[in-house]
């Protein structure tokens, strides 16, 4: 049942992440520069849904420890707010801090995880690679598109 409950939540996060991605994923976004290693956008989709497999099974495995439970939920509330920042808000330079400190709370995860069931860890590496990618890709858009400003208003 716990496996169950960490399933839905960890789903529910990435369609809130997906919906505010999608809204935007042909206008604004499709307008940026990106850099040469960003993938192509079919394989986020998948790699995601995976992640959030791997999430919730290491959650479950670790949730009925307090401290393992509020750093899961941390690591899920900033992935989350991390689309929004990036999307919804178009604001790329707050989405690299927010990826930031969801780095920081992967890795506390990984370290406490560890403590109370290796295996959990382990699931959380492939997210925390992940992260570390988008981390990134994150920072490359934000540096190409720094300068890029909207239609001028001062002489």
């Amino acid at each position: 049942m716990r496996l169950f409950l960490y399933f839905c939540v960890c789903q529910l996060v990435g369609l809130a992440g997906g919906w505010a991605t999608q809204k935007h994923l042909n206008d604004w976004y499709a307008t940026l520069k990106k850099p040469w290693f960003n993938p192509p956008k079919w394989l986020f989709a998948p790699v995601w849904t995976t992640l959030y497999i791997l999430m919730a099974i290491a959650g479950s495995k670790v949730g009925h420890d307090p401290y393992c439970f509020r750093l899961f939920a941390l690591q899920l509330i900033l992935n989350g707010l991390w689309s929004f920042c990036f999307f919804a808000w178009r604001n790329p330079a707050l989405a690299l801090a927010d990826v930031a400190l969801l780095w920081i709370a992967i890795a506390n995860c990984v370290h406490a995880f560890s403590k109370v069931d290796p295996v959990a860890a382990w699931l959380m590496w492939p997210y925390w690679l992940w992260v570390s990618f988008a981390s990134l890709l994150n920072f490359e858009i934000w540096r190409l598109n720094r300068d890029t400003r909207g239609p001028e208003t001062g002489p």
